[in-house]
């Protein structure tokens, strides 16, 4: 896997990533660092990456679980050392999962097979992080209604 990152010019904090795969996602920094808030901090892109990664996980291990969802969406709340390095400290992953019938172990097994085995991202961050996790299921025969 790789990417390449590129300034995109003289003034200004704004980056333009190429992943390997051939698609740009553009960066920028807060203005009082010089950026123009155009884009995502790089940190929030560490952060989505990761909330995309489990994601993935957690739909992929639900389906092949025989649940039948209709919607997965995780929101992740995190904090950072005061002082550089600026890691993230605490991330809390809350799941939200819609489907028919879905079996709340069975969820709680695709969150935990996630963070232990398959979301290499979470796995990383995990190494300066207080990883937390919690989810709710909505059932979406009961609020179609």
């Amino acid at each position: 896997m790789e990417c390449t990152v590129r300034w995109t010019g003289l003034s200004g904090m704004t980056f333009l990533a190429e992943t390997g795969s051939g698609h740009v996602v553009a960066m920028d920094g807060a203005p009082d660092g010089g950026g123009r808030n155009l884009a995502p901090r790089p940190m929030e892109m560490v952060l989505l990456g990761t909330g995309g990664c489990t994601a993935y996980d957690v739909v992929l291990i639900l389906r092949k679980s025989g649940q039948t969802i209709t919607d997965c969406e995780v929101k992740l709340t995190s904090e950072r050392a005061e002082k550089d390095p600026k890691v993230f400290t605490k991330v809390h992953f809350h799941f939200t999962v819609k489907g028919s019938n879905v079996k709340p172990n069975t969820v709680e097994r695709a969150i935990k097979l996630s963070h232990e085995k398959y979301c290499s991202a979470s796995i990383m961050m995990e190494k300066t992080a207080e990883i937390t996790h919690s989810y709710d299921i909505v059932d979406s025969a009961l609020s179609a209604g």
